[in-house]
């Protein structure tokens, strides 16, 4: 019988599971304790684990690494748990851990502990497998060559499909992803591909290169990890394979490290358009760097709020004058920050997923602004007729209010608009143009506009 395959745990249960995981390391049960590890998938281990207290972690570790688990958990792990946990433990042993880990997820741990850790941990390892890891070290983590798998399956083009079946039969166990046959020529050029069902539906007599499909999607080792997820997802692949600048294949990257690419890519975006910075694991920070990597930020909306106060404060003269003008402020601006941060978080997605295309920019902006008007005309004449039936004096006051709303939704949508693109012609990060640093020039800019609108409208 084969081994009943263990169901991903979630919520109620894995509090329940961490509970029960304390209560017996606070017994001693050690036992005990192995056996209900075992018995945990390791993602599910990886969440329990984030919830215990630094001394806890320490301990249960020791513990896991008894078990088979002990390669896998690692995986799953986050960078900064998993720096800490390995800290201490014999180099040796580690070897042995890393050897029994997937290459591409060997590669990351040794990039991610500190250098003279990771080279005692290479110093013991079997001469193939360290070669392999190192192989794949050479290459930055955030590419296609640093996150690849040297574990496939390819078969010469000279292959008939009877000696192909009897290769795949022998060498499969140890291959990731055997549903594609990759086809090389001569010494390793990539010149094909075939779906392990295509394979046995052939006769046994024909060769490979007769009927393989030659129009194979690949990446190269130096394409950036954002588009090799890109290229996945935009034709539904379970892995794309990686050549060298010779077109040689040397890996093959899985749809699961494009999943934890897709979700570490959206989460960046996010904290950053959110002005958290775009450290991932920020969650898992110490105090003080919590601090030093949000302070910047907030740093940037401080800035741009001390600029509308002394905007405000140059046009002192019309609000003395017109004190109902102040009651609008906020509104004014916040209209304007608004719309201005929901074009920008358009953008940076539809750029992200390929939905946006840079080369259709003035298009792109005329149809936005086109959605800033209409949506400006509408809360302006709102508020407009609001400030009239409010405010009797001055006579004008609605048109002022109103009218600025507009100009100010209208100038703000085409600006969150612009941001990202231009962000993106600079090859600099998108999301960097939202969060605080849109919303807060749209606030300096909303006031300014309001208040020169207010002087020349009202003859102030």
């Amino acid at each position: 019988m084969g081994k009943t395959p263990k169901r991903e745990m979630f919520g109620s249960e894995g509090k329940v599971l961490l509970d029960t995981l304390r209560r017996l390391h606070r017994k001693g049960a050690v036992d005990n304790c192995i056996k209900l590890l075992k018995k945990i998938h390791p993602a599910d281990l990886a969440w329990v684990f984030r919830s215990l207290s630094p001394l806890e972690q320490k301990d249960i570790f020791k513990l896991i690494a008894q078990t088979d688990l002990v390669a896998d958990f690692l995986s799953e792990l986050d960078a900064s748990i998993m720096v800490d946990l390995v800290d201490g433990i014999p180099p040796a042993f580690m070897a042995k851990v890393v050897t029994r880990m997937a290459s591409d997820d060997a590669a990351d741990l040794l990039e991610a502990i500190p250098d003279d850790i990771a080279a005692e941990i290479r110093a013991h390892m079997e001469v193939a497998d360290r070669h392999e890891v190192e192989e794949l070290l050479k290459y930055r983590p955030d590419t296609a060559g640093g996150l690849m798998s040297p574990d496939f399956m390819y078969l010469d083009e000279e292959l008939t499909v009877e000696e192909a079946i009897k290769k795949v039969q022998k060498r499969s166990e140890e291959k990731e992803m055997v549903f594609y046959l990759y086809i090389t020529h001569g010494d390793g050029q990539l010149v094909g591909v075939l779906s392990l069902r295509e394979l046995i539906l052939h006769p046994m007599h024909r060769q490979l290169k007769n009927i393989m499909n030659t129009n194979v999607i690949s990446v190269t080792t130096d394409t950036d990890q954002e588009e090799v997820a890109h290229v996945v997802s935009q034709y539904n692949l379970l892995a794309v394979p990686v050549v060298d600048s010779s077109f040689h294949l040397v890996g093959i990257v899985t749809v699961d490290d494009v999943i934890d690419v897709i979700r570490e890519e959206a989460t960046e975006d996010f904290l950053q358009m959110a002005g958290a910075g775009k450290e991932r694991e920020i969650l898992l920070k110490p105090l003080h760097q919590k601090i030093l990597l949000r302070a910047p930020w907030l740093f940037a909306s401080w800035v741009g709020g001390v600029a509308a106060m002394f905007i405000i404060t140059s046009f002192q003269s019309e609000l003395q004058k017109v004190l109902a003008l102040a009651s609008f402020i906020p509104i004014v601006s916040g209209m304007g920050g608004n719309i201005a941060t929901q074009s920008s978080a358009i953008m940076v997605r539809g750029l992200a997923t390929g939905r946006v295309n840079i080369q259709h920019f003035f298009r792109i902006i005329a149809k936005e602004f086109v959605v800033g008007v209409v949506l400006g005309a509408a809360f302006g004449l709102l508020l407009g007729i609001l400030a009239h039936f409010r405010y009797v004096t001055p006579a004008y006051l609605g048109l002022v209010v109103g009218f600025s709303v507009f100009v100010v939704m209208s100038v703000a949508v085409t600006i969150g608009t612009m941001v990202p693109m231009i962000l993106k012609r600079l090859n600099v990060d998108p999301a960097l143009g939202t969060g605080p640093f849109i919303s807060t020039s749209i606030d300096v800019l909303g006031v300014t506009l309001f208040f020169t609108l207010a002087r020349l409208l009202l003859g102030l």
